[in-house]
């Protein structure tokens, strides 16, 4: 997704040169940098989800580890105390993804109008 949109930034940027009206020069150059803030939002925010996932995803192995070593109801009872934790990491990354969605939703509608 990035080298696509760098390679549409570019060439927005190269094609600016072939203006003759600097009126609309300067209204694409002024999208160009909204295009851009915006979109730099919307790539934070996924990298922000992105970077959210493996941390809960090594709790998640680890527990599956865990049970699938330890399968006895001693072992079972033991992970109730980590089903907060792993709930609270679960919640907190559908957040981030929720985030992230919204944001490139909100990117989407803004670039259609």
């Amino acid at each position: 997704m990035e080298s696509v949109a760098d390679a549409l930034f570019d060439e927005w940027t190269d094609e600016l040169e072939e203006y003759s009206s600097q009126n609309l020069r300067r209204e694409s150059e002024r999208q160009l940098r909204d295009t851009r803030r915006r979109y730099s939002r919307l790539i934070s925010s996924m990298r922000r989800a992105e970077d959210a996932i493996d941390p809960v995803l090594a709790t998640l192995k680890d527990n599956v580890l865990f049970l699938k070593h330890n399968l006895n109801a001693r072992a079972i009872a033991s992970l109730k105390s980590e089903l907060g934790t792993v709930n609270t990491d679960v919640n907190r990354l559908i957040d981030a993804m929720q985030k992230a969605i919204d944001e490139s939703n909100s990117f989407i509608e803004d670039m259609r109008s």
